[in-house]
C-alpha cells in the first residue's frame, strides 16, 4: 500500500490563492492559453498562397494545409512533421468533397445545419476576439509584474526539515523514544523500524516541508519541534504512530518565475477575459424569458 502523509490536495509550492486553474474559463478562452511546449527547429520561410494541389479546379494553398494541421492538430499529434501535412492535405481533399456532395444533396439547406453553423461561426469569431483582444495583447512585462505582486502579497511562511520513524502501535513507539531517551541514533531506529517504505533507508528524510502540505496532526507536531528536538509522546495519525524530529527550519522559497509563468499567464488571460465579457454585456440588451434560466444565469455571473 502506497504511504503518503503529505497532503495530496495542495502543491508543494505555488502563489498566493489568486492564481487558480482555468476550469472556470470557457473554451474558447482556455485554447489561447496552451501549455507551454518544447521549440520546434526553424524552418525555412514558405509562401502561403502557394498552390499545393487542386481539388475540382480549387486551388489548396500553404496556408490551407497550415489551418488544417492547426484545427485539426489533436489528431495529427503523433505523427512526423511529413505525415501530418501529407494528413492535413488529404484531410482537406476528403472535407472538399464531401462537403461538395452534401452541397449537391441540399443538405446545406437543412435548418438545423444552417443554425448550427451560425453557431460555429459565433463561436469561431468568439475565440479569435479572445485571442486578438485578451491573449495577443498580454505581454511579459505584465506577467512578470503579476508574478512580482503575487510573491509580495505572500505572508512568510517558515517551513521544516523533518524526519520521522512510522510504527503501528502506540507501544511500540514509545519503546523507540526510551531507545532515543537512551542515546541511540535516530536515523539508524527509522531505519530499522519505520513501516514508511521510503524511509526505511533515509533515515526516514522527509525533505523540507510547509503549511498545508501534511496531514494536520502530523503538520502540528512537527512545526511544534524546536531543530534538534524530537517528539517525546507519539504522534497518531491514520497512518500509524509517528515519531518525528526536526531537523532544521528556514523560510519557504517562493518558486521561480519560468516555474509558474504560464500559471500566472493563465491567471491574466481568464482576468481580462471576464472584464472583456462585462464591459461587452453592460452595453448589451439580453432577456431571459425563463424565470429559472434566469436566476441560474445570475449565479454564473455572479462566481465570474
Amino acid at each position: 500500500m502506497s504511504f503518503s502523509i503529505r497532503s495530496a490536495s495542495l502543491a508543494r509550492l505555488g502563489l498566493a490563492a489568486s492564481l487558480i486553474a482555468l476550469s472556470a474559463l470557457p473554451l474558447a478562452a482556455q485554447e489561447t492559453a496552451p501549455a507551454a511546449q518544447p521549440a520546434a527547429p526553424a524552418a525555412a520561410p514558405v509562401d502561403p498562397a502557394k498552390v499545393v494541389a487542386t481539388i475540382n479546379g480549387q486551388d489548396v494553398t500553404e496556408a490551407d494545409i497550415t489551418l488544417a494541421e492547426s484545427d485539426l492538430g489533436a489528431q495529427f499529434g503523433r505523427l512526423p512533421p511529413e505525415q501530418r501535412r501529407a494528413a492535413a492535405l488529404s484531410s482537406i481533399i476528403e472535407i472538399r468533397l464531401m462537403a461538395a456532395k452534401a452541397t449537391e444533396e441540399g443538405l446545406d439547406k437543412d435548418a438545423e445545419f444552417q443554425r448550427r453553423m451560425v453557431f460555429l461561426n459565433q463561436r469561431a469569431l468568439h475565440g479569435e476576439l479572445v485571442e486578438k483582444e485578451v491573449a495577443g495583447k498580454l505581454t511579459d512585462d505584465e506577467i512578470r509584474a503579476r508574478y512580482d505582486k503575487e510573491i509580495a502579497a505572500q505572508p512568510p511562511v517558515n517551513e521544516v526539515h523533518a524526519r520521522h520513524i512510522l510504527v503501528k502501535t502506540k507501544e511500540e513507539a514509545e519503546a523507540i523514544i526510551k531507545k532515543l531517551e537512551g542515546g541511540e541514533d535516530f536515523q539508524k531506529l527509522a531505519n530499522e523500524n519505520t513501516t514508511d517504505p521510503s524511509g526505511k533507508t533515509s533515515g526516514g528524510d522527509l525533505g523540507y516541508f510547509g503549511p498545508g502540505q501534511m496531514v494536520p496532526e502530523f503538520e502540528k507536531a512537527a512545526l511544534a519541534l524546536e531543530v534538534g528536538k524530537y517528539t517525546t509522546v507519539p504522534v497518531q495519525t491514520q497512518f500509524g504512530w509517528h515519531i518525528i524530529k526536526v531537523e532544521d527550519k528556514r523560510a519557504q522559497q517562493p518558486p521561480a518565475f519560468e516555474q509558474v509563468k504560464e500559471e500566472v499567464r493563465s491567471l491574466l488571460i481568464r482576468e481580462k477575459y471576464i472584464e472583456l465579457v462585462k464591459s461587452i454585456r453592460s452595453a448589451a440588451k439580453v432577456d431571459i424569458a425563463d424565470p429559472e434560466l434566469k436566476k441560474a444565469i445570475d449565479a454564473i455571473d455572479a462566481q465570474k
